[in-house]
């Protein structure tokens, strides 16, 4: 099923509706009254081969919605405008368009388009956090040049992304497997109020269970930040420091098939944090440092065999430590980045990524966000996986 709403890119549904068939799919089209405004339905009908629906009446079927739901195995909505993704977020079936989602049991994918002001809104982000929850599958939006004359994020994504985005609700190549992942950065105490961390919002890890957790798989997500918005799929295990995170992750070691530590874990606590504040009166305190317990190399030592091991290195000023982690750590590869590069950093939706092997082989990644990130690191996993089979 291909949803087309009323923005400036519905022009582009109709490649899209000719890529998808391209691809080996067949594809029936269904329109809201404003995407009539900007393509015409007879286009998308002559693209794919059948009348494009409009309406939820007096057309040849009594219940249009719950047949194209049954007849369909996935369905595209492309463009998303915000309207949209509120309704479908609300559950909302007052069109064609919204009541074949409502009445669709199967996978979702949304290529939301809308001018970045919109896109920011709050309302907006947060039917995007709620669609998500509900599994659906976002792509996009893109930054580039928007109707009006402007630019910024907001832009439909492509249609070959759109369509690669859905051949992969079909890919369930974790099914039946349990992947732990790590995020955030962990917080060791100097008193009851303060502590020693590494600056890490979660952003990339909660992406790599996202990622997981689509591709079929069970995923235990240990974190030290806020896991907003995780699916029914992904159990969250909210830890604090790295000896917590350790003693989560070793205590499920041996049931795992696949683990990706991408969490910012302290190398180093205070040694005998104090029980109550400490008073600026009493002047500095003398904070002596003891190393922490290292999560990754001890679940390594721990996973059953077969078991692929992921870890992440954040490094400045190159990646020559990130390569000697990977030969010495006994793990699958190393995710390594250049915290110190532009969009590459803590805190922000991009990554510059290189995936480097134990001896020595590197494929490096351009600047990508931190959701394509997770999908090439699972796609390498599952490479992995599949050669050892």
């Amino acid at each position: 099923m291909l949803g087309v709403s009323g923005g400036i890119a519905a022009y582009k549904a109709v490649y899209l509706a000719r890529r998808l068939i391209e691809s080996g799919a067949e594809v029936q089209a269904v329109m809201t009254s404003g995407a009539l405004h900007f393509v015409g339905e007879q286009s998308l009908s002559a693209v794919t081969g059948r009348p494009a629906v409009t309406s939820l009446y007096g057309g040849a079927s009594v219940s249009p919605h719950t047949e194209m739901a049954a007849w369909a195995d996935a369905m595209v909505v492309a463009p998303a405008t915000a309207n949209v993704m509120a309704k479908v977020a609300a559950g909302l079936a007052d069109d064609a368009l919204c009541a074949t989602v409502a009445a669709f049991d199967g996978p979702v994918v949304l290529a939301p388009a809308m001018h970045t002001e919109m896109w920011d809104q709050p309302a907006t982000r947060r039917n995007a956090r709620r669609l998500e929850e509900d599994g659906r599958r976002l792509v996009g939006p893109v930054s580039g040049p928007l109707a009006g004359g402007d630019a910024g994020i907001g832009r439909m994504a492509e249609p070959e992304e759109i369509v690669r985005a859905a051949a992969g609700v079909f890919d369930v190549s974790f099914s039946g497997l349990t992947v732990l992942v790590t995020a955030g950065g962990t917080r060791e105490a100097i008193d009851p109020v303060r502590y020693v961390g590494n600056r890490s919002s979660g952003k990339m890890g909660n992406e790599i269970a996202l990622a997981a957790a689509r591709r079929g798989a069970r995923v235990v997500l240990v974190t030290a930040a806020p896991a907003v918005g995780m699916p029914a799929a992904v159990e969250v295990v909210e830890v604090e420091s790295a000896e917590d995170m350790a003693r989560e992750v070793w205590a499920r070691s041996s049931a795992i098939d696949a683990a990706v530590l991408a969490a910012a874990v302290a190398d180093f606590r205070p040694a005998g944090p104090a029980d109550s504040k400490l008073a600026r009166v009493d002047g500095p305190p003398r904070i002596v440092l003891e190393p922490t317990p290292n999560v990754l190399a001890g679940l390594v030592e721990r996973v059953p065999n077969g078991a692929t091991v992921v870890g992440f290195a954040a490094e400045t000023g190159g990646l020559d430590r990130a390569v000697h982690k990977a030969a010495s750590y006994g793990v699958d590869f190393i995710a390594a980045n250049d915290v110190t590069l532009p969009g590459s950093g803590f805190g922000v939706d991009t990554n510059e990524v290189s995936i480097i092997f134990p001896d020595g082989r590197r494929e490096s990644f351009g600047l990508m966000t931190k959701r394509e990130v997770a999908e090439a690191v699972m796609s390498k996993i599952a490479d992995l996986r599949a050669a050892v089979v």
